[in-house]
């Protein structure tokens, strides 16, 4: 066995690039669809894919902008890509045609070992269940009441964290921070357990958000990797590493799991009080004869798939904010001066705690969070070039035709890429690579919203993402309270910040910034 591996480590890329060529070859000389001027235009092999992975969403960008390709193929080996940008068949797919779309054997594949059976790696009735229950939770007031009371605590801590680094004037990682700030947040709203990540108390929940953070990368470069199976039943390579990855998470999980069950055993407690998600799914699930879907492994799921919905999507798009700011000066003042006029009621204490103590839990009220239509619009321009999920899509259960004229067969997967929508000039105009949060603002200053299937960051149709209105209101707390209290500039102006590929839009390297303290009026 070891000899083997050794062997393959060593001609492991020579025989997988000529094997991918080979297969490729006869791909391409036997299927006719590929001339096939009813289907999407090939563009190119999953070896593009390949070469271009490291900056993945701009090459399909550029395929679609400069090659006038609103909807393309790719071919693979193993299975048949299709991409689109048009917002009219983006619609059709994911809600028009939302039974004829599923999530493809070949995808599910690739993502149970790190989605499982949770809700974003599975349809059908498993779906369904999972989808109704997070929807009733997340409609009730105690969660929404709970939550806001985490995400400003946690405020709190964040911002004397910025500011004893504002004191000692050097840089520092925003990314890292504002992920540790997410994790918090989501497993003391999502399972009622305070990690402690954010100060770097917990060692173990900052190894698990590591480990978490790489196996989603790893996870992903399955999708350019023909040969990840037999590496995995090796043990080798990239895949050892994910097994070593996977292994702490799903520890992890099960210790959060089994604390949270012992605990409910052990009190006496009322739904009513149980405010945390995962006491509330136990305990509604049990009542609603689905324990099927509530063993240990599918709660694990939907443990994990819940922390990729809170943590990577609001930690991002917050560090990719604070980096527009960055770039875009004169807008992080106009934010900085809504703040400061809708801040109103905090006092000034001896303490710098009792200060932002004072300042985040009074001021930043329901009616303030709802005055902020420049801060709402700016958050959303960042998630249209910046997207939490840059890319995703479905399976054709079926042959159709799209809105745009192109025909899928059945067996195609078909995906939107939001990262490359969101710079599309025919859909956003001759300034769509342009930060302008004035595109969401009417002319009455009001924030106006457009169709879910332009602006795709939430997903949109039956899948629309449940957490939308909670994401909105953590990045909008956090937001008020770090541009209230600091000025940010980027540690190193020439340096290029770019993005990591992977299923979340993480930057690369992380997001190094100085903050200056500002004078509080």
């Amino acid at each position: 066995m070891i000899m083997m591996e050794l062997v393959l480590s060593a001609a492991g890329p020579a025989v997988a690039i000529l094997s991918v060529l080979v297969s490729l070859a006869l791909t391409i000389h036997f299927v006719k669809s590929i001339r096939d001027p009813r289907r999407p235009p090939v563009v190119g092999t999953i070896l593009h894919f390949a070469v271009h992975f490291n900056r993945l969403y701009d090459y399909l960008t550029e395929v679609a902008e400069k090659k006038k390709h609103s909807t393309f193929r790719v071919v693979s080996p193993n299975h048949r890509e299709c991409y689109t940008v048009d917002p009219r068949n983006v619609e059709h797919f994911i809600k028009t045609k939302f039974d004829k779309y599923v999530i493809s054997d070949f995808n599910k594949d690739m993502v149970s070992d790190l989605f499982g059976q949770g809700i974003f790696a599975v349809d059908g009735h498993r779906w369904r269940r999972q989808r109704k229950l997070a929807s009733f939770e997340f409609s009730t007031r105690v969660l929404r009441d709970f939550s806001s009371g985490v995400f400003r605590k946690n405020t709190v801590r964040l911002v004397a964290i910025l500011s004893a680094l504002s004191e000692k004037k050097t840089d520092f990682d925003v990314l890292d921070i504002l992920k540790r700030f997410s994790l918090d947040s989501i497993f003391e709203i999502g399972f009622g357990v305070e990690l402690n990540c954010l100060d770097g108390s917990n060692k173990q929940g900052i190894e698990f958000m590591k480990a978490f953070d790489e196996a989603n990368a790893l996870v992903f470069y399955r999708f350019v990797d023909p040969f990840w199976k037999i590496k995995k039943a090796l043990n080798i390579g990239f895949e050892a590493t994910l097994k070593r990855h996977l292994g702490l998470i799903h520890d992890f999980a099960r210790q959060v799991i089994a604390t949270k069950r012992n605990l409910l055993q052990n009190q006496d407690i009322t739904l009513e009080k149980k405010q945390d998600i995962l006491s509330r799914f136990l305990q509604v699930g049990s009542k609603q004869d689905i324990a099927e879907d509530m063993n240990d492994q599918h709660l694990r799921d939907i443990v994990l798939n819940f922390i990729i919905a809170g943590k990577d999507t609001t930690s991002n798009t917050l560090a990719w904010f604070i980096y527009m700011l960055c770039k875009n000066p004169l807008i992080q003042e106009r934010l900085a001066q809504e703040v400061q006029q809708n801040m109103l009621g905090g006092e000034e204490s001896e303490s710098e705690s009792e200060t932002i103590h004072n300042y985040v839990n009074v001021c930043i009220t329901d009616d303030a969070l709802e005055k902020m239509q420049y801060l709402h619009a700016a958050l959303t321009e960042t998630l249209r070039l910046y997207p939490a999920v840059p890319i995703d899509g479905r399976c054709a259960t079926e042959d159709d035709v799209l809105p745009d004229g192109y025909k899928v067969e059945r067996g195609d997967n078909l995906c939107y890429v939001a990262y490359a929508m969101g710079r599309m000039r025919y859909i956003w105009g001759d300034d769509a690579e342009e930060f302008r949060p004035e595109r969401w603002i009417d002319n009455n200053g009001v924030f106006k919203p457009e169709s879910p299937f332009k602006f795709v960051a939430f997903h949109g149709g039956p899948r629309m993402c449940l957490g939308k209105d909670f994401a909105y209101r953590q990045m909008k707390i956090v937001s008020m309270a770090m541009l209230y209290f600091f000025r940010f500039k980027l540690a190193d102006e020439t340096k290029r910040v770019t993005y990591r590929t992977m299923f979340t839009l993480h930057i690369d390297g992380g997001l190094h910034v100085t903050a200056s303290p500002r004078r509080m009026k």
